[in-house]
């Protein structure tokens, strides 16, 4: 062996001589500053889940949720496709997740309509519902967070690192996120499954279409799996998706145009299978028995149900959704009670309901998106996909909340982060002056989220002077105002009008209903909800103007005394 050779596997062997002339190179450290950014996102989601974690162990059951809780619950136990028809399962799938986890006792013999099956589910079946509404609610949670992510790298790619951090900011001290990412619901997963979409598209564009596109085609298909409210973006996404395929490609026009075509059918067949698919994890052989009747659609919109490619009970829900447009419902907006819809109800209330640093970080974000030569080309997949959403929620039957519009504080919060590519030194004082004031402004309602309104419209103690229903009680305080009964008003009689899911006795509430006798004997103490407050004609209206407000329970409900 030579001598070289020799000395080789000496080194090797022994690790001696050469190893100590020449040890291996100290990995580089990561500065501060590059840590700041992780940190501070991380930060932000910490304090979004210790808001959103505590604010769902203090919450009853708010309106919706029992039927969503009961209708997972009945996914898990019987595999059947049968109640609450008018809203996809995904969205009750996530949230199944977590009752699977409380392992409920569940009736499944019985035969009342979602509502009643819920609350038996929750009352009268042996379950605690305090642990059982936290299980249904931790899902949820963890989604809201992981769209926060998706809203930092979406405003990332747009506009650098410290733009995401602003929009992240933004979505995190959302009172209305904060609210709502909070509850078994299906408003936030719908929403985020938008956006997440959306940025996938905007992926697309920049790098490796094949990966991106199918991916973008799955979120929206989660989007639509959820809530049929996001269908009207379905044409924005598929045109996005053409276009991001567009700008990636170098060939001539004519191929081109085939492979848009192409990418976009590729979205299109990606969210109708996870349609479909959402429905066969429920019940792979589709059997479809709907629990009430289907209202029948004729017209233009009957056709357009009866061609969409989705599973019927997909068709079917979509009915029942017409059908419930087509009630008369009340709203109430700015002390006014109204009978219809009024189509500037949503942006009034999402004015009374967003944090001013928030509404002003808001318009300059969308303004610089729009003026700024590098940002304009992500104005088309930023601001309308939401534009688009908020003109057909608009155009719904149901002045409810903002809720229904939740994907606007998604998608501004990333086009408030442009604001970061603005050089001048005052641009990036003013923007976390405000971001500053959005996280004062929210921390001041905790843990009151729901019933939020700004510092201009008196905030969370006067939002049931203007809005109503899920903006301000959504029946989600029976449990403190149980407590407060015990704690301030022990022995006392009670009159209670509750709006609201939750069942009074559980909690300890004994109560009668004022409505139902003479009003001269209506003596103690008249609880009721701020939302039947709003709309109080006849009795309830007499029993109020007579009566001398006491007490307040989470901005929500108000003690009256006689």
């Amino acid at each position: 062996m030579m001598a070289h050779e020799q000395r080789a596997v000496l080194d090797a062997g022994t690790g001696t001589r050469d190893d100590e002339d020449h040890p291996p190179a100290p990995r580089p450290r990561r500065s501060p500053r590059r840590l700041l950014l992780p940190l501070l996102v991380a930060a932000l989601l910490a304090q979004m889940a210790v808001a959103m974690v505590t604010t769902a162990r203090a919450q009853t059951p708010t309106i919706d949720e029992p039927v969503y809780v009961g209708t997972a619950a009945d996914y898990l136990r019987e595999h059947r496709l049968r109640r609450n028809p008018e809203h996809p399962p995904l969205g009750k799938l996530v949230i199944a997740a977590g009752v699977a986890v409380a392992d409920p006792r569940v009736d499944t013999s019985f035969e009342g309509d979602q509502g009643a099956f819920g609350r038996r589910l929750l009352y009268a079946s042996g379950n605690d519902p305090w642990r059982l509404m936290l299980w249904a609610r931790l899902p949820v949670i963890a989604l809201t967070l992981l769209f926060g992510l998706a809203v930092f790298a979406f405003a990332r790619e747009v506009a650098g690192g410290w733009a995401g951090a602003v929009a992240l900011a933004l979505y995190a001290f959302s009172p209305d996120l904060i609210a709502h990412g909070s509850l078994a619901t299906l408003d936030v997963p719908a929403a985020g499954f938008t956006l997440t979409s959306v940025w996938l598209l905007w992926r697309a564009r920049h790098r490796r279409p094949r990966l991106w596109l199918p991916l973008a085609g799955a979120a929206f298909g989660a989007a639509m799996a959820t809530k049929m409210s996001v269908l009207p973006a379905f044409p924005v996404v598929l045109a996005l998706a053409g276009w991001s395929v567009w700008r990636a490609g170098s060939h001539g026009r004519r191929a081109a145009l085939w492979r848009a075509a192409r990418g976009a059918a590729v979205v299109a067949v990606a969210a109708v299978a996870v349609v479909w698919l959402s429905y066969l994890a429920v019940d792979p052989l589709l059997r479809w028995s709907p629990d009430g009747q289907v209202p029948a659609v004729r017209g233009l919109k009957g056709v357009l149900v009866g061609l969409m490619p989705f599973p019927e009970a997909y068709r079917d829900g979509m009915r029942v959704q017409f059908g419930l447009e087509n009630h008369p419902w009340q709203g109430f907006l700015f002390g006014r009670l109204y009978t219809g819809s009024l189509w500037y109800y949503l942006p009034a209330a999402l004015l009374v309901k967003t944090p001013l640093g928030m509404l002003a970080l808001w318009a300059a974000g969308a303004v610089v998106l729009l003026r700024s030569g590098r940002l304009r080309p992500a104005a088309p997949y930023v601001l309308v996909p939401a534009a688009v959403l908020l003109v057909a929620a608009m155009q719904g039957a149901r002045d409810f909340g903002t809720r229904y519009a939740l994907f606007v504080p998604m998608f501004l919060a990333v086009a408030a982060g442009s604001v970061r590519v603005v050089r001048a030194r005052w641009a990036a004082v003013a923007a976390g002056a405000l971001v500053l004031c959005t996280a004062v402004s929210s921390a001041r309602t905790y843990p009151y989220y729901l019933p939020y309104s700004n510092e201009a419209f008196g905030g969370p103690a006067e939002t049931r002077l203007r809005l109503h229903d899920s903006n301000v009680d959504w029946g989600q305080d029976l449990g403190r105002l149980a407590d407060r009964l015990r704690e301030r008003y022990p022995g006392e009689r009670v009159w209670l009008v509750y709006k609201g899911s939750g069942v009074p006795s559980y909690y300890g509430i004994d109560a009668a209903d004022p409505r139902t006798v003479p009003a001269r004997e209506v003596r103690g103490l008249l609880v009721v909800s701020d939302s039947a407050a709003a709309k109080a004609r006849g009795r309830l209206a007499e029993l109020l103007d007579s009566s001398r407000p006491v007490d307040d329970v989470g901005h929500s409900i108000t003690v009256y005394r006689r």
